[in-house]
């Protein structure tokens, strides 16, 4: 299954299987664990081993969070967003200039590199020594490669019960993000079904 760094990014608001939210990213131990996940996702660009896990760069990735989730809202609608933050959305215009801005933190140029005997393949150049602007930067333009790519169209947010996570449609008639939430979700209309004919 095809990952992306934006949606992973989204996906540390996730149902947290009591019936309420979990933050993956509300300590910077659990910081740190999600950014050693996403290791492989980000490439040899960025050295996961020279990040400082501190509350700085929390409090940074929760911004950028908050910017990218705006985002997803806008390009789910006009259907709803998460409920996770629906209420307390970031106006979009600010969530833009948030994330260009965390983009334009690292100057990078691109390269192509090409082994003997083998296919060429792109690359970033970087002279930004500091990892965790590299981080940064990278997430911002992952984000910024998601929402301009042909998955911004099939970008949905689930619509199960419970369900906080935004996923990517792989075929015509998925509605939810796995299927334990299409399940929950039949389970609720069979339920509600079941009560309005008792109640009659």
């Amino acid at each position: 299954m095809e990952r992306w760094p934006a949606l992973e990014l989204a996906s540390t608001i996730r149902h947290d299987g009591d019936g309420g939210v979990a933050d993956d990213l509300a300590t910077t131990q659990g910081m740190a664990r999600w950014i050693h996940q996403q290791a492989d996702l980000l490439g040899t660009h960025v050295d996961v081993a020279g990040v400082s896990m501190d509350e700085r760069l929390r409090s940074e990735i929760v911004e950028l969070r908050r910017a990218v989730r705006a985002l997803f809202a806008q390009a789910v609608s006009p259907a709803p967003p998460s409920r996770a933050d629906a209420h307390r959305l970031m106006p979009v215009e600010q969530a833009l200039a948030h994330l260009n801005a965390a983009a334009a933190r690292e100057a990078i140029v691109p390269q192509l590199d090409w082994p003997a005997g083998g296919t060429p393949r792109t690359g970033v150049l970087s002279d930004e020594r500091d990892a965790s602007i590299r981080l940064i930067a990278a997430l911002a333009r992952a984000a910024i490669d998601f929402l301009s790519g042909p998955q911004r169209e099939q970008l949905r947010a689930c619509n199960a019960p419970r369900c906080v996570r935004y996923f990517v449609k792989s075929h015509g008639r998925q509605e939810w993000c796995k299927p334990s939430c299409g399940n929950r979700a039949r389970a609720a209309r069979h339920y509600q079904r079941h009560n309005a004919t008792t109640e009659r």
